[in-house]
């Protein structure tokens, strides 16, 4: 065995009595693919900045992990981050990060490859590749030292964690990916100036190293050098349907988030609701058909042995084959008490309908997304839900036996007014009152209610997010106006969503802060229990940062922002003349399934260009 990793197993021996889930740290799962790493040239980490419960869940690593482990040349592996009991056990041992499968130290890997999914997130990967005993920052690195990749929704706005990246890959990886990993393997031993340079070359790969903004906090990055691009294109897979997926992914040791199956039907979404950042990066729609979805679920049931299939994508009542998919799902899988869910139901009766078709092999709760309380204010923000639509699938819910039901909200919407905020409340007791009519007191309406986050490549990339303070009057105005004791209600911290605005928002001087905030501590800020909004607050103080800039103002159409050389596909003209139509209240419809909006997000407008669509004429 390998000095380092046997090293490795002697300390893990020693300290894994002392943790708590120890099973998150030895590997050996179901599935779990090992190879002889001394046959493949490329060594790649897959890398999750977050708990192993929440890393097995994410499907973005299941996918890679298969599609870089399909490739004969590479050999890939897992690692997460070790939660804080963990860590202080490992530094204590002098035990740096290591893998799960071969126990091998992540300093010895060619790759070190991050999805990362959330802002709040980062403190932890500058944790990781200090545990890993790698510097920090890109700029520390050398030829000695692996090469540090991100992706993921993340990498679409990648300036406050750019100085510590060595390469973002913008957009889908499987499109990306194996021209990387050929450049890598082209370039080995090469000076890393070399290797930078041609994989900036690589359509759809930023290089920070080759970028820098006059105004660092928030000003665009432009290029240093000819050899990188001014914007560089998001890269998306067009045929899904013949795309590779994972039939044999990993069967945890321990229950994680997610526990189950999870069959992609979809990609993208152009419902186009102006606060979704995900629904703006990911267009256009592409569908898996339903026979690819079938044969999917079957391998996948067979080579897991989990008992729920779910149909993930942002908007799975979308999919224009799902009453089909879930009839023939129920009865090839029912039988065997192999459950169906769908983590997205548009807020109507007939996605009731096809819940209470999935339910009756496993009955589980319903959640609707309507996020504002007034019609108003859902036209404002593009949601196309009406209090009738709501009425009908509450009826249907509580009148077909369901007792319980999640209504999602958001407060701080631009052109919110204090009115909008008691909507809420009415919509919500209006709901429970249909509740109580057929279930009586067993009726409970659980409302959650989070702070609006302006996101970059939106709609709403120009608005200001309303300070902690008013979010935290919003909340106290809405919870004077319940008054129903059916009704329960859960509000979002609004000091975590402040630091978030200020991750996603701003420019590479913030990069400065989090390296601050994680020098004083930062670890895991996404859980309640280890965020803290004044370490972030005296690291932004430290650094010259100011929230406020950042976060709290509007900034004007023509201002450079620090996202805009990353291209995503849908047009600034676009996201302006939506953020114009929010002050209307005016509803633009969805693309799928109607006429061209005109985004620019896929070849469709350049067909319909010139041919007078209404949107296109705006």
């Amino acid at each position: 065995m390998d000095p380092a990793r046997e090293l490795v197993n002697l300390r893990l021996e020693r300290i894994l009595p002392t943790v708590g889930k120890p099973a998150r740290y030895v590997g050996g799962e179901t599935n779990a693919i090992s190879k002889d790493g001394r046959s493949c040239p490329l060594h790649v980490a897959v890398a999750f900045p977050d708990v192993y419960e929440v890393g097995m869940s994410n499907l973005a690593i299941a996918i890679l992990y298969d599609v870089l482990n399909s490739r004969e040349d590479t050999w890939a592996e897992r690692v997460f981050a070790p939660w804080p009991d963990a860590e202080l056990a490992m530094r204590a041992a002098g035990m740096p990060l290591f893998s799960l499968e071969s126990r091998t130290p992540v300093r010895d890997f060619d790759i070190i490859g991050f999805s990362i999914a959330f802002e709040l997130c980062y403190t932890n990967v500058l944790n990781m590749l200090d545990l890993a005993g790698l510097p920090v920052h890109a700029s520390d690195r050398d030829e000695r030292h692996p090469l540090v990749i991100a992706g993921g929704h993340c990498a679409l706005s990648p300036e406050p964690i750019a100085p510590f990246i060595d390469a973002f890959v913008i957009g889908e990886g499987e499109e990306v990916v194996h021209e990387l990993l050929d450049v890598c393997r082209t370039h080995s031993g090469r000076p890393r100036r070399q290797l930078l340079i041609a994989l900036a070359h690589v359509s759809g790969v930023y290089v920070p190293a080759l970028y820098r903004a006059e105004d660092e906090l928030n000003g665009t990055p432009e290029p240093t050098t000819p050899d990188a691009p001014r914007r560089v294109q998001r890269r998306y897979v067009r045929d899904v349907d013949g795309l590779a997926f994972p039939t044999r992914p990993i069967v945890p040791l321990i229950e994680v988030v997610h526990d189950r199956i999870s069959v992609e039907v979809m990609r993208g979404c152009t419902r186009g609701c102006r606060f979704c950042q995900a629904g703006m990066i990911t267009r256009p729609v592409r569908e898996r058909s339903a026979e690819t979805v079938l044969r999917l679920s079957d391998e996948l049931v067979a080579g897991t042995g989990h008992e729920e299939i779910s149909l993930v994508s942002l908007s799975t009542a979308d999919h224009s084959e799902l009453d089909a998919m879930v009839g023939s799902l129920i009865s090839r899988h029912g039988p065997d008490g192999v459950g169906v869910s769908l983590p997205s139901l548009r807020t109507d009766r007939r996605c009731v309908e096809l819940a209470e078709r999935i339910q009756t092999v496993r009955k589980s709760g319903l959640t609707f997304a309507p996020e504002a309380g007034s019609q108003r204010l859902r036209d404002a923000i593009n949601k196309g839900v009406t209090e009738e639509d709501l009425e009908a699938a509450a009826q249907a819910a509580f009148g077909a036996g369901w007792r319980h039901m999640k209504l999602y909200f958001m407060i701080g919407l631009p052109t919110e007014t204090d009115d909008d905020v008691v909507a809420i409340a009415e919509l919500a007791q209006a709901t429970a009152r249909i509740g109580r009519r057929h279930a009586g007191r067993a009726a409970s309406i659980a409302v959650s209610v989070s702070g609006f986050i302006p996101k970059p490549h939106t709609p709403f990339q120009w608005r200001a997010q309303d300070m902690p303070d008013e979010l935290l009057r919003k909340q106290a105005l809405l919870r004077r106006s319940l008054g129903d004791r059916t009704v329960s209600l859960k509000a979002h911290d609004p000091l975590a969503g402040h630091v978030e605005a200020v991750l996603a928002r701003g420019g590479r001087a913030v990069s400065r802060s989090v390296f601050v905030a994680w020098r004083l501590g930062a670890r895991f800020d996404a859980w309640r229990e280890h965020f803290s909004y004044d370490r972030w607050m005296r690291a932004f103080a430290l650094t010259g940062v100011d929230p406020a800039l950042v976060a709290n103002r509007v900034r004007g159409y023509h201002e450079p922002l620090p996202w805009d050389h990353i291209a995503t596909g849908v047009s600034k003209a676009y996201l302006r003349a939506e953020d114009r139509r929010a002050d209307r209240a005016q509803l633009t419809p969805d693309c799928h399934n109607g006429a061209c909006t005109m985004c620019q997000a896929c070849e469709r407008w350049l067909r319909e260009r010139g041919r007078g669509t209404q949107m296109g004429e705006r």
